[in-house]
C-alpha cells in the first residue's frame, strides 16, 4: 500500500470526514487505488448495524429515513446514511438531491450523508454502494442506513446489503401490492405503512397480511409486522426503531446475524471475481477478435454460441 493510502485509511479510521468522502468518490470513480485502500479498511468493519429503507417512489423513505436518524441521534449513535439515487443519463451520478430532502439531520456532526448512483445495478444497490458502507462502517458508524431508489420489485439486492431491511408502502399501493410480491415483498423483515392517516390505510394491511399467509414458515421463523407511521408528523418513529431492535435481537439469539453476513459476503466474493473476470476477458485482443467474427455470424457463416466458445478457449488459454 501507499503512504498515500494509508494516511487516507488513518483519516478515515478517526471519522475524518473529508477523507471519508475522497475516499467514496475514488471508489465511485474506480480510482485504481480505492481497492487498496479498501483491503486496509476491512479490519475496521463488521460493527455498524445496517439497514435497508426501501419501496416505491413516493411512500416518504426519506422522511421516514429522517426521522429515525434523528432517533438514533438522540441515543448518542452516529449515523451513515447512503442514498442510493437514479444515474443520471447526462453525468453518470446521482439525480436526486438527498441533502435537500434530509436538511434536518444534515448538519449534525454525528450524521454522514452521501448520495450514490445506481450505476445501472437493476437490483438498485451497485458494488460500489457496499463498499461505501464499509468506508463509513470502518469510519465508526454505529448505523448505516441505505434508502434506495424505489423501483419494485428490482429493489432486491438490498437484501444483500442490510441486516434488517423495511419495505416502506403507502394506502394507495394497495392496488398493487399484488403485483411486488414476487419480489419486494419478500425482502421485507417487517413493513411500515407509512402515510397511514390516508384513505384505504387498512385495507393495504389486510392485503399486506394476505400475502404473508403464503409465505414458508414454521414457528420459529422471524415474520414480518406491519406498522404504522405518519413520517411527516413524526408518527411510529419509535415503534420502528423499536421493531429493528427486536429484529437485530432474533438475529442474534438464533445466531442468523453470522450467517447471514457470511452468505452475503460469499456471494460479494463471487460478484468481485465475475468482474475481475470479466475485465480480463474483454482484453482489448479478445474484443478485436469479436468484432472480427460479427459478420461471419451475420451472414451465417458461423453462430453466436460458436464465437463464443472460441473466444473463451482463447481465454482459459492465457491464464
Amino acid at each position: 500500500m501507499t503512504i498515500i493510502s494509508n494516511n487516507i485509511t488513518e483519516k478515515v479510521f478517526n471519522n475524518d470526514k473529508k477523507s471519508i468522502s475522497r475516499t467514496i468518490s475514488k471508489i465511485e470513480t474506480g480510482n485504481s487505488n480505492s481497492i487498496e485502500i479498501l483491503k486496509e479498511l476491512h479490519k475496521n468493519t463488521g460493527r455498524a448495524y445496517r439497514i435497508g429503507i426501501t419501496g416505491p417512489p413516493g411512500a416518504g423513505k426519506s422522511t421516514l429515513t429522517n426521522q429515525i436518524t434523528k432517533f438514533y441521534r438522540q441515543q448518542n449513535k452516529t449515523v451513515g446514511i447512503i442514498a442510493v439515487d437514479p444515474t443520471s443519463p447526462f453525468t453518470g451520478g446521482a439525480l436526486l438531491g438527498d441533502r435537500v430532502r434530509m436538511s434536518e439531520v444534515g448538519c449534525d456532526d454525528g450524521v454522514f450523508i452521501r448520495s450514490m448512483a445506481t450505476r445501472g445495478s437493476l437490483g438498485g444497490l451497485s458494488r460500489k454502494t457496499i463498499d461505501a458502507a464499509d468506508v463509513l462502517d470502518a469510519a465508526g458508524y454505529d448505523i448505516i442506513i441505505f434508502e434506495t431508489v424505489g423501483v419494485g420489485q428490482s429493489e432486491l439486492d438490498i437484501a444483500k446489503a442490510a441486516d434488517t431491511t423495511i419495505v416502506v408502502l403507502i394506502p394507495e399501493s394497495g392496488d398493487s401490492i399484488q403485483a411486488m410480491k414476487a419480489g419486494l415483498m419478500e425482502i421485507a423483515d417487517f413493513f411500515v405503512l407509512n402515510k397511514s392517516d390516508r384513505p384505504g390505510a387498512d385495507s393495504a394491511i389486510t392485503a399486506i397480511r394476505t400475502i404473508l399467509m403464503f409465505r414458508n414458515h414454521d414457528e420459529n421463523d422471524w415474520t414480518p409486522t406491519i406498522l404504522k407511521s405518519i413520517a411527516s408528523e413524526n408518527v411510529g418513529t419509535k415503534e420502528i426503531a423499536d421493531e429493528i431492535e427486536l429484529h437485530k435481537s432474533y438475529l442474534l439469539k438464533n445466531c442468523i446475524f453470522q450467517k447471514n453476513r457470511q452468505k452475503n459476503y460469499k456471494v460479494r466474493i463471487k460478484e468481485i471475481v465475475e468482474e475481475l473476470i470479466k475485465d480480463e476477458l474483454w482484453k482489448d485482443h479478445r474484443n478485436k477478435s469479436l468484432e472480427e467474427s460479427i459478420v461471419k455470424v451475420t451472414t451465417g457463416e458461423t453462430s453466436p454460441y460458436q464465437v463464443a466458445e472460441k473466444l473463451f478457449r482463447e481465454f482459459k488459454s492465457s491464464v
